[in-house]
């Protein structure tokens, strides 16, 4: 690791109506080093990345390059943070689905009017295999995963010759080998002396590939160490800011498997869709949590959304509570009595622009007919009501939920279908990209609604995560069902076993 500085922020300030963001934060990044920005949602991570690249403007506070101290730098804009050598990823992807993808890693880089597309195409082709990103330049972005898509906005970073790269969540969508790869080309670049932050909430991936940590909590520097130093427990408690005894507790809240003699709550036999997932049978009884496990793009979400009728079911019979139903779109779904979290929180839950209050009260009024809308005191009960339940900080009901942080965004969508009372709730990585702290408040009041008679059927990339909260689990690869397990079959061995070599299900 190198010891000259290439990015110092000091006293960093910042300030919304009714909320101080950050606190007088104080952070280095040294040359050819990978370091932690680690704190829960809420902690301030985001504002200081957006003060540092021109999102927000500053407070107060400086910013200094190159160990120069001579004069702060004034960033002002995205551009003025790219002109400056600092290249971001955010954790929501940014580029332009309907042009390439060479367009989207030269976009706004053009030199004189005229594009020579032969010559650009080719550049990106070589960029991407020094990268080892099996995509064509020429292909359309929309026609990518989600994880192509995240290595082509790291692959358009990494081509604009920065300094300081900021990679913000950007594991979140991408499998085991996938990672492997990133975590190459990050300590390639440490190699070169870039300086590196990296924002994530997978703890393991921490202390692979880091080299520092600094921790925010509540907008104020918590401290900055040394990542063969810093336990993993003492990290937690320094984030949450208490010692952390709730995660071993969970396992032992996991209710017991519902009574195989008991009719499903959901059933179904032969189940596939227009998505590809093979023909598979479920069932989930009273009170139980199950939950489908496997590598990114096995199948897991393809299946719930084959449950919930959000993909096109192609064929299989379905029963809840024991009577055949037809369940082809999601509202069919709904009025059997099953909710469902997606998979892709910006995509598929939040309506950005609308309150709070409209967010949680949305499946509701959707079951209910937007021919019979309820009167705004129950829409402000109602959403007063899953605000304290399930503790969204936010300033009013009405505050629009694209300013709540990734974490409470999540609560208020959990909010929006635990109003709707369902029997069977379906949460499609419920826990992904948000804070420690709120990680435990979800799977506790997962295991809580259980012990109250909810079925609940939980996806999570998180394999601990699956172990800690689920009774049952059914392993998924190359969208068929290759395993179930249950007691003692429930480890990370067993899972990693079905997943390489499963015969059937």
């Amino acid at each position: 690791m190198g010891e000259k500085t290439v990015l110092e922020l000091r006293g960093i300030s910042k300030a919304f109506p009714g909320v101080k963001a950050l606190q007088n934060v104080d952070f280095t990044l040294h040359t050819g080093e990978i370091h932690a920005l680690m704190g829960e949602n809420g902690a301030g991570k985001s504002t200081l990345i957006k003060v540092l690249t021109g999102v927000y403007e500053r407070d107060e506070g400086q910013i200094y390059l190159h160990g120069d101290h001579s004069k702060s730098v004034q960033i002002h804009s995205p551009q003025d943070a790219q002109q400056a050598g600092i290249s971001t990823v955010y954790q929501e992807i940014s580029l332009c689905p309907n042009l390439s993808v060479a367009e989207n890693i030269y976009l706004g880089r053009s030199e004189g009017r005229l594009i020579s597309w032969r010559s650009m195409n080719k550049k990106a082709a070589k960029l991407l295999e020094s990268l080892g990103i099996a995509v064509s330049p020429s292909q359309q972005l929309a026609g990518c995963s989600i994880a192509v898509q995240q290595m082509v906005a790291i692959a358009r970073a990494v081509d604009m010759e920065c300094s300081v790269l900021i990679l913000d969540e950007p594991t979140s969508s991408l499998d085991e080998h996938e990672v492997a790869k990133l975590f190459r080309l990050m300590r390639d670049l440490r190699e070169r002396g870039v300086g590196i932050i990296f924002v994530t909430h997978f703890l393991d991936q921490v202390y692979e590939v880091c080299d520092r940590i600094t921790v925010l909590r509540d907008g104020r520097l918590v401290g900055s160490y040394d990542a063969e130093a810093l336990p993993r427990v003492e990290l937690v408690s320094k984030m949450l800011g208490k010692e952390l005894d709730d995660m071993a507790d969970i396992k032992s809240e996991i209710p017991a498997s519902a009574d195989d003699k008991t009719v499903p709550v959901y059933e179904a036999e032969n189940l596939c869709s227009a998505e590809g997932i093979a023909p598979f049978r479920f069932y989930i009884r009273r009170g139980e949590v199950n939950g489908f496990t496997g590598l990114l793009g096995s199948g897991r979400s393809e299946s719930v959304r084959a449950i919930f009728g959000a993909d096109k079911v192609t064929s299989g019979t379905v029963r809840v509570n024991g009577k055949p139903v037809r369940i082809h779109r999601p509202i069919d779904a709904m009025r059997a009595g099953i909710g469902y979290l997606p998979e892709d929180r910006k995509r598929d839950g939040i309506i950005g622009d609308l309150s709070v209050r409209d967010n949680i009260i949305l499946a509701l009024q959707v079951k209910r007919g937007f021919f019979r809308p309820f009167s705004r005191a129950q829409k402000i009960r109602f959403a007063e009501k899953y605000i304290k339940l399930l503790d969204v900080k936010t300033a009013s009901v009405n505050t629009p939920i694209k300013s709540l942080s990734g974490g409470n965004q999540q609560k208020v969508i959990l909010g929006r279908w635990l109003l709707t009372e369902p029997q069977y709730l379906i949460l499609d990585e419920p826990t992904r990209g948000i804070d420690i702290g709120t990680k435990i408040d979800i799977q506790k009041l997962v295991l809580k609604l259980a012990s109250e008679g909810m079925s609940v059927t939980f996806i999570s990339s998180e394999t601990d995560e699956m172990l800690r909260t689920c009774s049952r689990l059914l392993v998924m690869r190359d969208r068929r069902l290759v395993g179930e397990l249950t007691g003692d079959q429930l480890t990370q061995q067993s899972i990693m076993k079905t997943i390489a070599g499963g015969d059937g299900a």
